[in-house]
């Protein structure tokens, strides 16, 4: 069988340092994309519209393939549940420890067999618990899980074998008048999603055509995000970033 790449050491480094690194350790360059860095941060800080939660308690967020962790964590600024479902059951149990003890150490690599020890550390003012990380397949989630007043999808829909799976179970999964944020590279491989269920055309025309009928769209941005693979290798994308409110029915 085919090895999963995002149970792979060399994937579990990646996320660790695209998600908690620091921007020096991320990027030393000074004339690199620095507005690239902090993408797990930014899909919540720039895509959220906190005046929008409502002031009632239990308020509660739903992270589609949070990897790691980190944009849990910053949903639970200011939600007071948040759960975080990925696939990669290594990413899963990462994220599980940073909750419990805090921070976990990791080696980045620089080059060759060239190392540097470095620590991802759970963000200053989240609150850990308010957040619970749980293995799951995000085209089959559990029929208990509810509704959410916000549900963050980053860089998740061109990893599925059938995004169109999950578009289907978003309308039960938001709550009226909830916020959907979602974040997509729209780099669609045929090792993770075949073919013919491919979007025809504009990512962005696709989302539209399948979620306006219960989602308004709110706001649709330009997103960079930088992965280091080593000192002098990185990817640089741009993913395309949306905000929708639910309807009422």
């Amino acid at each position: 069988m085919e090895e999963n790449i995002y149970e792979t050491p060399k994937l579990h480094v990646e996320y660790l340092l695209f998600h908690y690194g620091s921007d020096e350790e991320v990027l030393p360059w000074e004339n690199g994309p620095k507005e690239a860095l902090g993408f797990a941060t930014r899909t919540v800080s720039e895509l959220l519209r906190p005046e929008l939660l409502p002031e009632t308690a239990g308020t509660r967020a739903l992270d589609l393939g949070c990897a790691v962790g980190r944009s849990s964590f910053e949903l639970s600024k200011v939600v007071e549940e948040v759960i975080g479902i990925d696939y990669s059951m290594s990413f899963i149990e990462t994220a599980e420890h940073i909750r419990q003890h805090g921070s976990v150490s990791y080696p980045r690599v620089d080059e060759g067999d060239s190392f540097t020890p470095c620590t991802a550390h759970r963000p200053e003012g989240s609150f850990s618990e308010r957040v619970k990380f749980e293995q799951g397949d995000a085209m089959l989630l559990r029929e208990d899980l509810g509704s959410f007043d916000v549900v963050h999808a980053a860089n998740l829909l061109c990893r599925l074998a059938d995004p169109q799976r999950l578009l289907q179970q978003l309308p039960a999964l938001v709550k009226p008048g909830g916020q959907l944020l979602l974040a997509t590279p729209c780099s669609w491989l045929e090792e993770f999603t075949p073919k013919d269920n491919w979007p025809v055309g504009s990512t962005f025309e696709w989302l539209k055509e399948r979620l306006l009928g219960h989602f308004e769209l709110d706001e649709q941005k330009d997103l960079p995000f930088l992965i280091r693979e080593h000192a002098r290798k990185y990817q640089w994308s741009v993913a395309l970033g949306t905000r929708w409110i639910r309807r009422s029915d």
